[in-house]
């Protein structure tokens, strides 16, 4: 297992900082110490504390000639096992997408943060989207396993990319921070004095006879240990289906083998991975579930709805991918309509229609840049007709 040691203190106590600046913050205080990015609204403030924030702890800023050179920079700092990261919006997510692709198949742990904007392609670069749920999960091609978290406040941003890092560390996988742009504009007053940041996590190293280390041989837990740099470890990374030695090979049992280990190694370790928040979902017979700045006006909706007399109840994932399965039906048990509010067309829901499978699911989507209210989604659980 990966070694914990005591995280570093959170600089200050009552900050009132935005959601973007929260990221930056959360990323050193999880031990990122190299950023490579390339502007772009509205991510770019990411970049801008951490050119100023990272030298300060002996860490490494680089503005790269693009988003392409960016993800592959910081795949390569982390190779070289360095704790590392890069942030952007839409099109540079989408141009991260083959990097990405080879971090999740290489097992390189590193994080990337996506502030959702409209689209498609420039879009609405100053309006908030929710349009890249299905991208963060899908957009490399192949299958492939991938963790995405999605915060719905400035402290949880903060608490969540401290997170990333230690999932990235711990389970050799790129990790996706995906939020909109109202949540990473918004400015609130947050503690970050007081409250614990996640465990500062050292990914699984190499030990043992040099001759004997193969780099994607793993024991049960299903995560192989990476050589260090300079630990003499002899390691051949590639793009290719490889065997446990690291080297391409076509040998179709040995690249379902490692493919499957590849593709389930999430699963074993799901209590540690699904995060998740319910409200007032013990009677609830309609059930909202929603992310980011939808979930902050679901959250008052339910309220309002509940005030009119419809039992309505909250479900939101935090890690969006792996979705928590299991999680949502136990809150969605009562439940007798599901109401989705989503900045896009209907991404979320699809995946909500999956799940509770023979449950009535309806959404609510936009895509004009225009949040959705809170009296908007009371109105729409009031239309579900599901009274107490």
């Amino acid at each position: 297992m990966s070694a914990v040691k005591a995280a570093p203190a959170a600089a200050g106590a009552m900050q009132l900082i935005s959601g973007n600046h929260a990221c930056a913050l959360g990323a050193i205080a999880a031990g990122c110490r190299f950023f490579a990015g390339y502007p772009i609204t509205p991510s770019s403030e990411i970049a801008e504390r951490l050119a100023r924030a990272l030298p300060e702890v002996d860490g490494v800023f680089v503005q790269m000639e693009d988003e392409i050179a960016s993800m592959a920079a910081v795949i390569g700092a982390s190779m070289g096992g360095v704790k590392a990261m890069t942030a952007t919006s839409g099109p540079g997510f989408s141009l991260k997408q083959e990097n990405l692709g080879y971090a999740a198949g290489a097992e390189i742990p590193c994080v990337i943060v996506n502030v959702m904007r409209g689209g498609p392609s420039t879009g609405m670069p100053t309006r908030p989207a929710q349009g890249d749920l299905m991208q963060a999960r899908w957009g490399s091609h192949g299958d492939y396993p991938i963790i995405a978290l999605a915060p719905a406040s400035v402290r949880e941003i903060f608490d969540q990319t401290a997170r990333a890092f230690a999932l990235a560390e711990t389970y050799r996988t790129p990790v996706v921070v995906l939020y909109d742009q109202t949540i990473a504009q918004l400015t609130e007053t947050v503690d970050l004095g007081h409250r614990r940041v996640a465990p500062f996590v050292e990914r699984k190293w190499a030990s043992g006879p040099r001759e004997e280390y193969r780099p994607y041989a793993a024991d049960e837990s299903a995560i192989p240990a990476m050589a260090r740099p300079g630990d003499g470890y002899r390691v051949h990374t590639t793009g290719l289906n490889h065997a446990e030695n690291g080297f391409p090979t076509q040998n179709a049992d040995v690249v379902e083998r490692n493919l499957a280990r590849l593709l389930a190694k999430f699963e074993r370790h799901r209590e540690a991975i699904d995060a998740w928040q319910v409200t007032s979902c013990e009677d609830a017979e309609v059930l909202v579930v929603a992310i980011g700045i939808s979930a902050r006006s679901a959250t008052r909706a339910v309220e309002l709805a509940r005030a009119r007399g419809v039992k309505a109840g909250l479900f939101r994932p935090i890690t969006l991918w792996p979705f928590p399965e299991k999680q949502l039906r136990a809150a969605a048990a009562r439940a007798r309509a599901v109401l989705v509010p989503e900045m896009n067309a209907g991404q979320l829901r699809l995946e909500v229609e999956r799940i509770l499978g023979g449950k009535r699911v309806q959404g609510i989507d936009r895509c004009n840049g225009e949040p959705i209210t809170p009296a908007e989604i009371a109105a729409g659980l009031e239309e579900l007709g599901v009274r107490s």
